[in-house]
């Protein structure tokens, strides 16, 4: 099995794991379908160039953020904090179940999960 496989795989569980443990703590349906897509705001970062683009999405997309929110929300005792780490949590894993990775800047569908093929340029074969 190729590695972004696992990656795929890794991101089910996560997904599972993170709903699972959200409506086991009695999350609100309306505050997982309000922020189930919260953390794609990122790629309004696109607006400003693919470096940009690239750079906010993937602060917003890896786990780092929201395991610290999640660690903060337990020092603090505040359930709504961890409610909201745990859906972020969720969403990077359905990303990555659904293969959307990691940006590079060379464009947006150019992800450590898959890449697009670069067209080949074009040749004047004419001679």
């Amino acid at each position: 099995m190729e590695p972004r496989h696992f990656l795929r795989l890794e991101g089910l569980v996560v997904l599972v794991v993170t709903l699972g443990a959200y409506l086991w703590l009695g999350g609100p349906l309306w505050l997982l379908a309000v922020l189930a897509l919260a953390p794609d705001l990122s790629m309004l970062g696109y607006l400003a160039g693919p470096r940009v683009g690239s750079l906010t999405y993937n602060v917003v997309h890896t786990y780092a953020l929201p395991l610290a929110l999640g660690a903060a929300s337990l020092w603090l005792a505040s359930q709504l904090a961890l409610l909201v780490a745990l859906v972020w949590i969720g969403h990077i894993g359905a990303d990555r179940l659904f293969g959307y990775g990691l940006k590079f800047e060379s464009g947006f569908t150019d992800t450590h999960l898959s890449t697009q093929p670069v067209p080949a340029p074009l040749r004047d074969e004419s001679g």
